[in-house]
């Protein structure tokens, strides 16, 4: 027992994505395995399945990342079924390479330690423009934009905004700046990319990103400045005011104070 609790110790240290690829080859493995023994597909997957589960289950780490760990054989697996075992290992292992392929695509591993794709509702954000002023043609900037929810939801807000996302996923950015032609969309890591034009800065994060977020928006943001927060605050930080949306969540706002390391004040 001491050395699986040390294992699953040693699991929860190495870098996301890493425990969940190597949760899903020891799953697939697993099912392997099984096989062999002339086990069906279904009880193989099944078998691999409930270890996949009882990995996650067990390694202390996020809700969200347990959920990628425990759910991630048995959806490919899933999946793969549409492509039939008639054509024997190399057509399964081709079609694992292709929807391995298609995920990272879609979601990058750099972008694994960030939020997962969340939607923002549209109406999120109605009445915001009134509870904070930011001017007759203020530059929001949604980091992390994903497929442009945020932002749909932020120019309702704000019709007169300049609209601007940033999103790591080359396919999400192409499709989000097709979704909003009025935007600029712009391919890249949102913890290199620059925040100092922009009069508010939206975060669908999750919640142990927001001291990092509150340090880069006081590094790049102009005092007086607006960083806000859907569902998660600044630990250890009160906020400057607070929104209820529509659905009951709170969005969380926090003004760039005068002595930010960007004004050079202490």
């Amino acid at each position: 027992m001491p050395r699986r609790a040390a294992a699953l110790e040693w699991l929860a240290t190495l870098r996301w994505p890493l425990p969940a690829v190597l949760s899903w080859g020891v799953a697939a493995l697993a099912y392997a395995g099984l096989r062999v023994l002339t086990l069906g597909p279904w009880p193989a997957a099944i078998g691999a399945s409930v270890l996949a589960v009882g990995l996650a289950s067990q390694t202390p780490t996020t809700g969200m990342r347990r959920a990628w760990m425990a759910l991630g054989f048995p959806l490919a697996w899933a999946l793969l079924q549409g492509t039939g075992e008639s054509g024997g290992a190399a057509q399964t292992a081709w079609a694992w390479l292709l929807g391995l392929a298609a995920l990272l695509a879609l979601y990058p591993l750099g972008a694994w330690r960030d939020a997962p794709l969340f939607p923002t509702p549209h109406d999120a954000f109605e009445g915001l423009a009134a509870a904070l002023p930011l001017g007759p043609k203020p530059t929001v900037l949604d980091a992390g934009c994903g497929l442009g929810d945020g932002l749909l939801a932020l120019a309702r807000a704000w019709p007169q905004a300049r609209l601007e996302g940033v999103e790591r996923s080359a396919v999400l950015a192409w499709l989000c700046a097709r979704r909003l032609p009025q935007a600029h969309i712009r391919r890249g890591d949102l913890w290199q990319s620059d925040w100092s034009v922009a009069d508010l800065v939206y975060l669908f994060q999750r919640p142990e990103s927001m001291p990092r977020a509150w340090d880069k928006a006081q590094r790049d943001m102009r005092p007086g400045t607006w960083l806000a927060s859907l569902e998660f605050p600044i630990p250890g930080r009160p906020a400057d005011a607070e929104f209820r949306c529509p659905d009951g969540r709170i969005l969380w706002l926090y003004r760039i104070p005068a002595s930010s390391p960007r004004s050079g004040g202490q």
